[in-house]
C-alpha cells in the first residue's frame, strides 16, 4: 500500500513537459481575451464618441415649425432678446439704444471662427459667440483665444438639437456637456444660453417656452436676436450689412454666423458692417456689457443726480451679476451639474463686464472637462485615421481578388495545356509517411485508400505514442509495404523526422493520419519531381465532412484557397505553405534544411519557407487531391486555427532574415513574407473593423447605401468563390452558404487570428492540440461532393 500511495505522490509531482505547457497556456489565454475585449470596447467607445459628435448617433434633426404662442405671456413676445428669470419670474431685456450685441452661432469652426476673430480685434470689438459642444471639444484652442481675446461665450448645445423635442434629461445633459467643453478648452463655464433654430422672442412658442422657463429656473439666461443677417442663405455682401443694420437707431443683438457653411459673404461683410455701424455713432458690446449698460442707466434714473459714481458702478455690477444668471450659491450651476466657482475677471474691471457671464471652471467640472477634450481629440484621430487605413485595406484586398483572379486562370490554362508537362514521367517508388497520434478513428481509412495508390509506395506509419492502439489497428490490417515505428510521445515535427530517416526511396510523401488518398494521388503529386529544381510540392487537400453547417464553411474556404491563393502563390515562386495533409519533398532537401523543425507550431509553413530560402522551387499540384476530415465543433475548429495562426506568425519570424537576402530566399522575403503577412495577418485583424464601420453607418448612417456597399463586396467575393469552384470541379450548391459564412464563420476566423497575434505579442507560447476525429472521411469514392 505505501509503495503504491507513493507512486500515485510521484506520479502527481512530477507532470509531463505537454501537461505543464498546457497549464502554462491556460494561465495565460484569460488575461489576452480579456485583453482583446477591451480592446475592441475601446474601439467601440471611440466610434460612438465620434459619432455622437458628428450627430450620427443620439443625432435628432427635428425642427419644429407653426406652432402656436397663445400660451406665451405676451409681455414676453413683445420683450427684448434677453430673457432671465428672477425668483421664478421671467423677464425680458433689451440692448440699449445705439448699441449692437454682435453674436455668432454654430462655431467654433477651423476655417471661419479665427478669421472673424481677427476682424473683431483689428476693429477693437468683442463679440458674443454661442458655441455648439461637439465644436468646442474639436477646437478647444480656437475657444481659448476666444476668450483670451475678451469676447464671450455662450452654450448652443452639444449636438446643436431642437431642445423643444427633447426630454428634460437630454436638455440637461446637452448643456453639461458643453459646460464640460467649455471648462475643458478655456477653463470656465457660462450663463448664457442660446437654443438652436430661435430667432426673436416673438417666435417663442407653446412647445419651446416650457424648456426657456426651464433654463431660467437652472439659473440660465436665454438670449435671442433682434436682427437677423440671414447670412447663412449667402445673399451678398450688400444684402448682409443692409438686413443686420437696425431701423431707427434701436438697439440690437446682431445674428451673424461664423460656422455650419460657407461663411465668405459673411467675413467680407463684417468689417463693412461694423465700420458703417460705428460711423452711425454705434458701440459694440457683449451680451453682459448690454446688460450692465441697461442696468447702469436704470440705477441712474432711480437714484437721481446725487448717487455717487461709486455706487452707480457697485450697483452695475450687482445688477449686471444677477442679470447675467450668476444665481447666488451657485445654484444655476447645481442644475446643470456643474459645481459652484468663482468668477475669472477682477471685479469692477472693464473686462469683466463684458464677460460677467462667464466663471472660472474648478475642481471635478475642471478635471472632467479636460478629460473630455482629451478624449475627443482621440477619437478625432483614431476614427479618420481608421478610416483611411481600411480604405487602403479595403482597396488592398479588392487588387488581390482580382490578381488572384486572372493569375489563377493563368495558372489553370498554363497547368491544363495538353502539351504541358514537368519533364519524363516519374514512376519510381516514393515513401509515404503517415505521423499518427491516437488516431484509430481514422488510420484504417488512411491506410486503405494509400494501399489502392496505382504508384509504387512504401508507407511508414510513425506511431507517436498512441494510447488508443492506433499501432495495433495499423499492423492488424495486413497491407502489404507497410512499416509501423513505435516511438515515445514527441510531437508531429519528431514523428516527420523519424519517417524521413527511415525513408528508404529519396522522394517521401507526408500526410495526416486522418487524411484519404485518391487511387491517384501519389501518382500525380509526384510528376513535378521531373524537373530537378523543385524540391516540394503541394497537393490539394479537400474537406470530406462537408455535409454540416461548419464542415460547408470550410470547404468554401479550402475551395477558394487552395484554387485561388496557392495558384496565384505558384505563379509568383513564393508559395507559403506545404499543407500538412498532403505534400511530398525531395528527401535530400528534408535533410538540407534540418528536417521538420519544432521551433515553431506550424511545421508545414517552417520548412516551406526553408525550402525557399535553400533555392529550392515549391509548386502547387492540383491534381493530387486528397480528403480530410475537418473540425467537427466550434471548439476544435478555434483550437486548429489558433495554433495554425499563431505557427504561421512564428515561422515569419524565424525566417525574417530573408527579407534582404539575395536569390531566391529575398525573392521569397520581398514578395511572399509580404504578401503573407498582408493578406493572412493584418489584412484579417484589421477586417473586423470594417465589418463594424459596416454595422455602424447601417445603424446610424445610412442604411440603404451601407447595405448596398456590403453586398457589392459580397457579390465580388462570390464570383472569386464560383470561379474557384470552376476550376476545381465541384458543384456550386454550398455557396449559397457564402453570406452566412461572412457573417458568422469568418468573425470567428478574425477572432482566432487576433488571439494569435495577441499571444504572440505578449510573449506567449501555445502547446499541441489533439482535435478529436470521427473517420467518417472513408476512401474518396465514398465522399459526396
Amino acid at each position: 500500500m505505501t509503495r503504491n500511495t507513493s507512486a500515485r505522490r510521484r506520479r502527481r509531482a512530477a507532470p509531463s513537459r505537454f501537461e505543464r505547457a498546457g497549464r502554462r497556456a491556460a494561465a495565460l489565454q484569460r488575461p489576452r481575451v480579456v485583453l482583446a475585449l477591451v480592446l475592441v470596447l475601446g474601439l467601440v467607445s471611440v466610434m460612438m464618441l465620434d459619432g455622437y459628435l458628428r450627430s450620427e448617433v443620439l443625432g435628432d434633426h427635428r425642427v419644429r415649425t407653426d406652432a402656436s404662442y397663445d400660451k406665451v405671456p405676451q409681455r414676453i413676445l413683445d420683450g427684448g432678446p434677453i430673457l432671465t428669470s428672477t425668483n421664478g419670474s421671467m423677464r425680458t431685456q433689451s440692448v440699449p439704444k445705439k448699441t449692437i450685441v454682435l453674436t455668432f452661432d454654430d462655431g467654433p469652426d477651423a476655417t471661419y471662427t479665427e478669421k472673424v476673430l481677427k476682424i473683431l480685434a483689428d476693429n477693437d470689438v468683442h463679440g458674443t459667440f454661442f458655441l455648439v459642444g461637439s465644436m468646442i471639444s474639436r477646437h478647444p484652442g480656437i475657444v481659448k483665444d476666444m476668450v483670451a481675446q475678451g469676447n464671450e461665450v455662450g452654450l448652443h448645445t452639444f449636438t446643436h438639437v431642437d431642445l423643444s423635442y427633447q426630454s428634460d434629461a437630454r436638455v440637461k445633459r446637452e448643456l453639461t456637456q458643453t459646460q464640460l467643453a467649455l471648462a475643458g478648452a478655456a477653463g470656465i463655464t457660462t450663463k448664457l444660453v442660446r437654443a438652436p433654430y430661435s430667432s426673436e422672442a416673438a417666435a417663442i412658442d407653446n412647445y419651446s417656452w416650457p424648456v426657456y422657463k426651464k433654463l431660467g429656473a437652472m439659473g440660465y439666461t436665454s438670449v435671442f436676436v433682434d436682427t437677423d443677417s440671414d447670412d447663412w442663405k449667402q445673399p451678398g455682401v450688400s444684402k448682409i450689412v443692409q438686413w443686420a443694420t437696425p431701423k431707427k437707431n434701436k438697439g440690437a443683438s446682431v445674428l451673424f454666423h461664423d460656422a455650419g457653411g460657407n461663411r465668405d459673404q459673411t467675413l467680407k461683410a463684417l468689417p463693412k458692417y461694423i465700420k458703417k455701424m460705428k460711423a452711425k455713432g454705434y458701440t459694440f458690446t457683449t451680451v453682459s456689457g448690454a446688460m450692465a449698460k441697461t442696468a447702469a442707466r436704470a440705477g441712474s434714473a432711480q437714484t437721481g443726480s446725487a448717487q455717487t459714481d461709486s455706487a452707480r458702478a457697485d450697483s452695475a455690477q450687482a445688477d449686471a451679476t444677477q442679470g447675467s444668471g450668476q444665481v447666488p450659491g451657485g445654484a444655476a450651476q447645481r442644475g446643470t451639474g456643474i459645481p459652484p466657482s468663482s468668477g475669472t475677471n477682477p471685479p469692477g474691471s472693464a473686462r469683466n463686464v463684458d464677460q460677467a457671464a462667464h466663471a472660472e471652471a474648478t475642481g471635478t467640472t475642471l478635471y472632467e472637462g479636460k478629460a473630455l477634450i482629451a478624449a475627443v481629440a482621440i477619437a478625432e484621430w483614431t476614427v479618420p485615421a481608421l478610416a483611411v487605413f481600411l480604405a487602403v485595406v479595403g482597396v488592398a484586398v479588392m487588387a488581390r481578388f482580382a490578381m488572384m483572379l486572372v493569375l489563377a486562370r493563368r495558372h489553370y490554362r498554363q497547368r491544363n495545356k495538353r502539351r504541358f508537362g514537368w519533364g519524363p514521367p516519374v514512376t519510381g517508388p516514393v515513401s509515404v509517411i503517415v505521423p499518427a497520434y491516437n488516431e484509430k478513428e481514422c488510420i484504417a481509412n488512411t491506410l486503405n485508400s494509400l494501399a489502392q495508390s496505382t504508384h509504387p509506395i512504401e508507407i511508414i506509419v510513425v506511431d507517436d505514442g498512441s494510447t488508443d492502439g492506433t499501432k495495433e489497428i495499423a499492423e492488424s490490417l495486413g497491407l502489404p509495404n507497410v512499416r509501423v515505428i513505435r516511438q515515445e510521445n514527441a510531437g508531429k515535427p519528431a514523428a516527420l523526422n523519424n519517417g524521413v530517416r527511415n525513408a528508404s526511396y529519396d522522394i517521401v510523401v507526408m500526410m495526416d493520419g486522418d487524411t484519404v488518398f485518391e487511387p491517384d494521388t501519389v501518382r500525380q503529386l509526384v510528376q513535378p519531381f521531373a524537373a530537378p529544381d523543385i524540391g516540394a510540392v503541394a497537393g490539394n487537400a479537400k474537406v470530406g465532412n462537408r455535409n454540416t453547417v461548419i464542415g460547408a464553411w470550410q470547404h468554401i474556404e479550402y475551395v477558394m484557397g487552395f484554387n485561388l491563393d496557392r495558384r496565384m502563390y505558384d505563379l509568383l515562386r513564393c508559395m507559403p505553405t506545404i499543407p500538412g495533409a498532403i505534400g511530398a519533398f525531395r528527401r535530400q532537401a528534408v535533410l538540407e534544411v534540418g528536417g521538420m523543425s519544432e521551433d515553431t507550431l506550424a511545421e508545414d509553413t517552417d520548412i516551406t519557407v526553408a525550402m525557399h530560402r535553400a533555392g529550392w522551387r515549391v509548386v502547387y499540384q492540383e491534381h493530387a487531391r486528397a480528403w480530410t476530415e475537418a473540425p467537427a465543433s466550434l471548439k476544435q475548429l478555434w483550437s486548429q486555427r489558433y495554433r495554425w495562426s499563431y505557427g504561421t506568425m512564428q515561422a515569419l519570424w524565424k525566417h525574417r532574415k530573408s527579407l534582404v537576402d539575395k536569390g531566391p530566399s529575398g525573392r521569397f522575403g520581398r514578395v511572399g513574407m509580404p504578401l503573407v503577412v498582408l493578406f493572412q495577418i493584418v489584412t484579417p485583424v484589421f477586417a473586423p473593423l470594417i465589418d463594424l464601420f459596416t454595422v455602424y453607418s447601417m445603424i446610424f448612417v445610412d442604411f440603404r447605401a451601407s447595405l448596398l456597399a456590403w453586398l457589392a463586396v459580397l457579390g465580388i467575393q462570390l464570383v472569386c468563390a464560383a470561379y474557384a469552384f470552376r476550376l476545381d470541379g465541384e458543384k456550386y450548391r454550398y455557396l449559397w452558404m457564402l453570406p452566412l459564412q461572412q457573417i458568422a464563420y469568418r468573425q470567428m476566423m478574425y477572432l482566432v487570428l487576433i488571439h494569435s497575434s495577441i499571444t504572440a505579442l505578449t510573449g506567449g507560447r501555445l502547446r499541441w492540440q489533439k482535435l478529436k476525429r470521427t473517420g467518417e472521411v472513408g476512401t474518396p469514392t465514398g465522399v459526396g461532393r
